[in-house]
């Protein structure tokens, strides 16, 4: 399934499911936040910079081998259907706790082609050998975290360590937003989510599986803040947020269990209806909402 910045709650649930889901945000909110010191700071610390042709053709097969382990990571398409008597709900949320619903390549795409696309403001303002070279570097280490399970820690080094490098030396990894009136609630919501502790965690997920059986709409209520984010032109800020909010649950110590379970889908539900309140309909503000304190 590829990914896209109008289904940013989508990678999202994969993102706090794999082991290092927060380096991988950390990388595609770098992108976000980018202006055009930032992404010459990235090109600088390619791992091929000021290398001669032959250092330059190993990096690139070194890259290339990295994905191809890559490819190792748990995907839904090669999960195992239910055996036959039983409970296939169960063994739906257990293949949802070690697999994922895209794939490393689908990563990467999202990451040069809408987070580095046509529409951020910063790629237009340098070359683009500078904007391919600080892409190289965000897909690095964004592959590298995302499969931080399956490759070896050497590989992991070499695919994160010159974006690490970058942060170091003052790349941002947090972009400045304007969500005007929705700015308090929305660092309410991901302040109070960090916090939560494990009596708050419990409550959070008691009110998730009270909600679960209304069988409340909420594929089309997220469907609509996405489609209402995408006419508005806040796609981009609408992505931004749930990759922060990828942040804040796993720093509330949310299990890769309980993700799958429904405690992200109930998180990215109130971010959506946070976000996008003023465009939303009643009813739609009311299913992704009801977690809202």
């Amino acid at each position: 399934m590829p990914y896209s910045l109008v289904s940013a709650a989508t990678l999202g649930f994969d993102l706090v499911r794999v082991p290092d889901g927060r380096a991988v945000a950390d990388a595609l909110l770098a992108g976000l936040a980018a202006d055009p010191a930032a992404l010459e700071r990235l090109a600088a610390v390619h791992p091929a910079a000021g290398r001669d042709r032959e250092q330059r053709a190993t990096v690139a097969v070194r890259a290339r081998k990295a994905r191809e382990l890559a490819a190792a990571v748990p995907h839904l398409r090669t999960a195992a259907g239910a055996p036959a008597g039983s409970d296939r709900a169960a063994v739906l949320v257990a293949q949802l706790e070690r697999s994922t619903i895209g794939d490393a390549a689908a990563l990467e795409r999202v990451l040069r082609d809408d987070v580095l696309g046509p529409e951020h403001p910063a790629v237009a303002l340098v070359d683009e050998q500078v904007r391919d070279a600080a892409a190289d570097v965000l897909a690095d280490a964004a592959v590298g975290s995302w499969a931080a399970g399956v490759l070896p820690p050497l590989v992991h080094r070499q695919l994160t360590g010159p974006f690490a490098l970058a942060t170091a030396t003052g790349v941002p990894t947090t972009p400045e937003l304007d969500l005007g009136p929705a700015a308090g609630e929305l660092a309410g919501l991901l302040t109070g989510l960090r916090t939560l502790g494990p009596a708050g965690r419990a409550r959070w997920l008691a009110a998730v599986d009270a909600v679960r059986h209304e069988r409340r709409p909420w594929a089309a209520a997220m469907h609509e803040a996405s489609w209402a984010a995408h006419v508005s032109g806040r796609t981009r800020t609408l992505a931004t947020t749930q990759l922060l909010a990828v942040r804040a649950f796993l720093d509330a110590g949310f299990t890769a269990a309980e993700a799958a379970g429904g405690a992200w889908n109930a998180v990215a539900g109130c971010v959506q209806a946070v976000v996008m309140g003023d465009l939303l309909d009643a009813s739609s503000a009311g299913v992704l909402a009801v977690h809202l304190p």
